[in-house]
């Protein structure tokens, strides 16, 4: 597989607090890959990084086209999903009303009530739940949304910020085998930032140590996985 995305000499921060350092990475083309760290590592400054949130240098490019240094607008429209931390659902709204929110970009409106059919697959609990208020939804609920959200995108790259957190373990369980199914069934590619490292191991090929905003150890995930010295030493088990 060909890399969908890469990453090159990406450094980022805030203000002038600098937290991203020199970052390098790829994503394959329908592959999944994890980036794993500490709180405070800089895993979710980099999805931002990618998406044009935040100040940034470096090249970054996808599919071979560089798009370091557009508007966050743009580089959705090239096909790229954020569900970021925290889920950003708009709890105001209806879950169709979110999901319509989603595709306010594509142009092929014919086929947008296809895919709510094609995510109400996926996720039928959300269609149970079409018509209701999204922020009377439950935490799992809510993360199928957002997930969903951004599928409607029809997006060639998703970038996932902590799918796990604050949710019971079944609920995690029953999201990750989703998002497998996604991968394999519709080939999009993923970015997945996650502190649960056992589920991300079990999900990604490729796996990215981030420490202090540098790249220390990258690699297949089954190598990651079975490395005694790397899991002690990074991932806490």
């Amino acid at each position: 597989m060909g890399a969908l995305l890469e990453v090159r000499d990406l450094s980022a921060g805030y203000g002038s607090t600098q937290v991203l350092h020199d970052i390098g990475l790829e994503v394959a083309e329908g592959g999944i890959t994890t980036v794993l760290g500490a709180n405070g590592a800089g895993k979710t400054t980099l999805l931002r990084a990618l998406c044009g949130m935040i100040r940034s240098s470096g090249r970054v490019r996808l599919h071979g086209q560089i798009i370091s240094g557009r508007a966050t607008e743009d580089i959705v429209r090239q096909g790229v999903a954020h569900v970021p931390d925290g889920r950003g659902t708009f709890l105001d709204l209806t879950t169709e009303e979110n999901l319509k929110l989603g595709a306010y970009t594509r142009r092929d409106k014919k086929r947008v009530a296809e895919d709510f059919e094609r995510l109400f697959g996926y996720f039928p609990r959300l269609r149970e739940r079409r018509n209701q208020q999204a922020g009377t939804l439950s935490g799992g609920e809510q993360q199928m949304l957002a997930l969903s959200r951004a599928l409607m995108l029809r997006p060639r790259l998703l970038l996932l910020d902590e799918p796990s957190f604050g949710l019971a373990p079944l609920v995690v369980q029953d999201i990750f085998r989703i998002m497998r199914r996604i991968n394999q069934e519709e080939g999009v590619s993923m970015l997945l930032v996650e502190q649960n490292a056992t589920l991300a191991l079990d999900l990604a090929d490729h796996v990215y140590l981030l420490e202090t905003g540098r790249v220390v150890v990258s690699g297949p995930s089954s190598v990651i996985r079975n490395d005694e010295a790397v899991r002690r030493s990074y991932l806490g088990y």
